[in-house]
């Protein structure tokens, strides 16, 4: 069942992602002007349009904001860690394996704020959390390549633990909860991107963590460069990642994987 729904949900939101979506219903509309529909102007105006509200307004981080918002980062560190955790999706498997060296992505922040939290805390536990999330992938798992990754900046193997079956969020907590049986009274960190967060530590506490927040990556901020600065591509990936987030809070509420709708501190 799982397998299914991971697969449902993969085809379906390739589909109706907003930059496919709206490429899609405008394609519909000019094959139906050209076979002489006059309705088709309605679909090639609903297509451009959304393309049109994504590069002239702030629609994109007003979606993300609240996300990003939603579990602040601690004013201040705790005085002791037992363990930190990181999500995968901030590397880039089939590239690892095309050119031989580790390859990230806009997320790399969860990578590199791990190594930032090795050498604060020296004696905590080090976890990383992510398989194959795609549904067409290479032979290297996401821990294959943050194995390489942390190897070559110098963090002792040792100290990690590698998850690496886990397809989605869900499975990242599940998993991991298996692999290190926290012990009540511990401080865990989880470290993703701060847009992802609520959705992450629904999962987490519906897995039986408690577990801290320590939210990364921001992609959004309240003055006029902020909202207007990014040119249209990342403006419509932002609205994309926005839309992905909401729709998942709400389908890991309907299928039991999260405490609550809309998790908070």
């Amino acid at each position: 069942m799982d397998t299914l729904l991971h697969v449902i949900s993969k085809t379906v939101w390739f589909t109706f992602r907003p930059g496919t979506f709206a490429l899609l219903i405008a394609l519909v509309g000019l094959i139906a002007i050209w076979r002489g529909r006059r309705w088709g102007r309605w679909p090639i105006a609903a297509g451009l349009g959304i393309y049109l509200v994504v590069l002239a307004t702030p629609l994109a981080p007003l979606v993300v904001m609240p996300l990003e918002e939603r579990f602040p980062r601690p004013a201040f560190a705790p005085a002791r860690v037992d363990g930190v955790i990181v999500l995968g999706g901030a590397v880039e498997q089939n590239l690892t394996e095309a050119r031989g060296i580790p390859a990230l992505n806009g997320a790399a922040e969860r990578m590199t704020e791990l190594v930032v939290l090795a050498r604060r805390y020296p004696e905590a536990q080090l976890v990383f959390t992510g398989g194959q999330g795609s549904l067409v992938h290479g032979a290297l798992s996401e821990a294959d390549v943050a194995r390489m990754l942390f190897t070559a900046l110098g963090v002792p193997e040792e100290r990690f633990l590698f998850e690496n079956e886990s397809r989605n969020t869900w499975e990242n907590a599940l998993f991991t909860h298996r692999l290190v049986q926290p012990k009540r009274g511990e401080t865990w960190l989880l470290i993703t991107s701060a847009s992802h967060m609520p959705r992450a530590m629904g999962a987490f506490r519906k897995a039986g963590w408690e577990i801290l927040a320590w939210p990364v990556n921001y992609r959004t901020g309240r003055s006029f460069a902020a909202l207007y600065d990014d040119p249209f591509p990342q403006r419509l990936q932002l609205l994309e990642v926005g839309i992905r987030e909401w729709v998942g809070l709400v389908a890991y509420r309907v299928l039991g994987r999260s405490d609550a709708l809309f998790p908070s501190p």
